[in-house]
Order: structure tokens, then sequence, then C-alpha cells
């Protein structure tokens, strides 16, 4: 019995052990077969994975990144920051009606306190003379501020003077003293700029000091910015944010073409980019930089116009459709456009053979005039092409804002058939409709209103826009009077002697 039970037991752990090599052996066998298979797999994905990046299409990416990294280089040490400060007055604080001074006492300010505003903006390097730098920035940078310091790329800080603003193109000029090396901007030529050229934005955004931003020209010719500035905008997608204003908008070969100074943002606290910036074109400030610096302030040629942007069926009744420009919808009296045979409903297309496109750009074009030069101007006068040679005048916002002297001071509009509904006139009544009036001009002064229905001039009909002008210009050398309906009542208006 017991010999059985050893027998057993010894045929037992043989069983084992043979079957234990059988698992071990097959085990082997398997990775032997199916390991180089899987590490196999495993490289024939990887290399499926792959992608090849053709060298040609790198030497163009490398060779447009070394040309950044070049354009990055060349203009940043020109680009400073400016940092600003402004001390303002405001009230003494008053809880619940119980003055500030019962707790404390009298007050040396009476009742007023100051507090210290500070500002941030950039700037571009263009002129030296010996140890003084100039910077061309914007004016409202730098507009009621007390103290200046600019911070060049290499860290250093000095106090600046303000040189000159003008504000109408929302720039200025600020000046600093130092005995380092810092280059100048190179200014480029901002009316070779076109749409899809490359652009690269420089400056200190929200304080993060010489960065570089990169986009596209996106549009060129904008206009109607900020506080009636007159510029025709330079439109980039390069990134822009609180802190670049008056800092380098530059081309490809590092060139300034514009100057950044405003943005459209979703949000009005922080006013975070969204890919629409403005710069105003570089040679929109070539000569305010040479008057900043000559003189420390700007002139402006005055040819005695008030402009505006025809409504589409203004331009229909004048039959100006794919025209551009602005129409001279009045003449101030004793003008240089006066003076040189402009009349009130020309529509001035050219200055000196450049073309306008738009009212603003008429603007433009005649600011840049000098006082006493002669320039030619484009207009369409029913319907044909005429040049006129107007001697500039120096402007005045005096002269300007002299609404006595504008002739015939109302602006008027087409009688559209929404027009002769809101009237309750015939659907063939003909006339034109007083849209505005200025006060202490001559048609004010004779009575007419807004909403009045001008029919005749000096006792000429009145059919349409192209006839009023027409008549204006023809019948009234001397002496001033419509011929209305108002509130359904047929009327004449005062005389009015020029």
């Amino acid at each position: 019995m017991n010999l059985l039970k050893k027998l057993s037991s010894k045929s037992f752990l043989f069983f084992n052990l043979v079957l234990v090599g059988v698992i071990f052996g097959f085990t082997l066998a398997c990775f032997s077969f199916f390991g180089p298979m899987a590490k196999l797999g495993k490289v024939a994905q990887a290399e499926q994975n792959q992608v090849m990046i053709p060298e040609s299409a790198l030497a163009v990416a490398e060779s447009l990144q070394a040309a950044i990294q070049a354009v990055s280089a060349k203009v940043v040490p020109s680009v400073v920051e400016i940092d600003t400060v402004s001390v303002v007055q405001r009230q003494s604080q008053n809880y619940n009606g119980v003055p500030w001074e019962f707790f404390f006492g009298p007050q040396e300010d009476q009742g007023q306190s100051e507090y210290r505003s500070q500002g941030l903006g950039s700037g571009i390097i263009v002129r030296k003379d010996r140890d003084t730098y100039y910077v061309l920035t914007n004016y409202h940078v730098v507009e009621d501020v007390t103290e200046i310091t600019i911070k060049t790329d290499d860290g250093k800080e000095a106090p600046a003077s303000l040189v000159g603003t003008d504000e109408r193109k929302d720039l200025a000029m600020v000046s600093f003293k130092s005995n380092d090396s810092y280059p100048l901007a190179v200014l480029g030529d901002s009316d070779a700029v076109k749409v899809g050229d490359w652009a690269i934005a420089v400056g200190n955004p929200l304080s993060f000091m010489s960065s570089v931003t990169m986009g596209i020209i996106s549009a060129v010719g904008r206009t109607d910015g900020p506080a009636n500035n007159i510029n025709d905008f330079i439109q980039t997608d390069a990134s822009i944010n609180q802190g670049n204003s008056g800092g380098p908008l530059v081309n490809i070969r590092g060139e300034v073409i514009g100057i950044n100074t405003w943005i459209v943002s979703n949000s009005s606290s922080s006013g975070g980019s969204i890919g629409i910036g403005f710069a105003i074109p570089i040679n929109n400030t070539k000569r305010s930089i040479d008057e900043f610096i000559n003189t420390g302030t700007i002139s402006y040629g005055w040819l005695g116009v008030s402009l505006i942007e025809p409504d589409r069926d203004s331009i229909q009744a004048l039959k100006l459709d794919g025209k551009r420009g602005g129409l001279a919808a009045e003449v101030f009296i004793g003008s240089p456009a006066d003076k040189g045979g402009i009349k009130p409903g020309d529509f001035i297309t050219h200055v000196n053979g450049k073309e306008a496109r738009g009212s603003s750009q008429v603007t433009l074009l005649v600011g840049e005039l000098k006082p006493g030069d002669q320039a030619t101007f484009t207009v369409i006068r029913d319907g044909t092409p005429r040049d006129f040679t107007v001697r500039i005048e120096a402007r005045t916002d005096e002269a300007a804002a002299d609404s006595k002297n504008l002739w015939p001071g109302v602006y008027v509009v087409p009688l559209t058939d929404a027009r002769r509904s809101s009237l309750k006139l015939d659907q063939n009544a003909q006339g034109v409709y007083v849209y505005q009036t200025y006060a202490e001009a001559p048609a004010a002064v004779i009575g007419l209103q807004r909403g009045d229905l001008i029919t005749g001039i000096n006792g000429q009909p009145v059919k349409d826009l192209a006839s009023f002008y027409q008549v204006l210009r023809d019948k009234t050398d001397k002496e001033l009077w419509f011929n209305i309906i108002r509130n359904s009542a047929t009327m004449e208006t005062m005389r009015f002697k020029r």
C-alpha cells in the first residue's frame, strides 16, 4: 500500500513536470514566432505615420521666417515705450452729506484733491539732432499729460518733452536726450501699399515691451476714424492692442508704412484685438514731422467748402454713379474756392491730379497743401469734368466754423416718393427737400426751415437736385430768395443780399 502510494506520487510529479515543460516550450515558440511579427507591425505603423515635409516647402518657410527675424531686429531698436502721467483734479469725498473736513479739519485744497492717472503708448524714433532724439507718436497718447517718460528697447529710461501736436491727424512728437546711439526708423511709401501685403506691427501692447505681431494689409483708404480724424487709414489684421498706439506698422522690408492708431473691439473695457486695426499712412505724417521740429505747430491749407458724402438718391439725381470724391454742398463767401470759381453742387474728384476716394480724402489732400500753393481741382459740374485753379490759404478754426459766410447755408436732398408721402404731396410734385439749415447762414437768416420743399430760387423753377444747383449757380450772384411749400402752403422767403 505504501509502495503504490509512492509510485502514484512519482507518476503525478513526472506528469506535472512534463506539462510545465510543454507549456514553457509552447510559450517560447509563440514568442519566437509572434514577437518579431509584432515588432514588424509597430515599425510598419511608425513608418506609415511618418510624413516627410518637402525640402522646397521648408526652404520657403524658413526664408520667410528669416525675413521676419531680420525685420524685427531692424525695427525694434527704433521703437520706444511712452509712459505718461496726468494729474486730475477731483472733489474730496463727502460721506452722506458729512464733509471730509468734519473728521480731519480744513484741507489746503479746499475740497479739491489730485490723483495721478497713468497712460501707455508707443513711438518711433524718426530724427536725431546731436544728443536729442525725436519720437513720432499719436496725439491721444500724450493728450493733456503732465509727465512723459521714454523707455528704449535696451531698458533705459529718460524724461521726454512735448514738441508739438496735431489733433486733426492724431499725431504728436516728443523728444528725449541721450548719449547712447539708437537707430532711426526707415520711412517707407504708404502710397505703394496694396491689399494682401505682409504687415508687421511693433509696440508695447499692455506693457509687453517690444512685441512683434504679423498679419496682412486688409484694406486701404479707410475713413471715418475716431474724433473726426481726417486720415485715410490702412487696415490690418496684425494684432494691435492698448499700448500699441503710436508704434509702427512696417512692411516686409522693415520700412514704416503706418502709425498704429485705433482698433475695433468687441470689449469696451479691455479693448482686446479682434483682428481689425488701423494705422495712419506714413505719407500723411512726413510733412508733419518737419513742421513739428521746425515750428512745433501744423499749418493746414483751406479751400473753403462744406463737403458731404452724397447719399444714393443724390448720386443718381446728379448722375454721379461710379464717381468718387466729395460734394461741395456749400461754399464760404470770399474763400479760396469762391475766388477760384468753385460753386455749390460741384463734385470734387481730383486735387492736383490725385484721385480723391471720398470727401474725407478731399479734406486730407487740401490739408496737405501749404498756404500760398496753387492747386488744380477737378470737379464734375452738370455732368462734365472741369478744372479750376485755386490759391490755397491758411486754415483757421474761426474761418472754418463761421457759418455766416456759408453759401447758401442749406443742405438739400432729392424729393423721393417717400418724402412726397410724408409731406402729403402729389406724386408729381417737384422740388428739393430741405434736410438741414445752418444757423446764421443766409438760408436760415431769410427763414428757410428743415422740412421745407424748395420749388424755386429767385423765381426760377427748381425741378430736382440738379436744377437746384444749376439755378443757384447761375441766378444768385447778388441776391437770394426761395419759393417754398411749407405745411401745404406756398410762400416766398425773405431776400438775402450778398
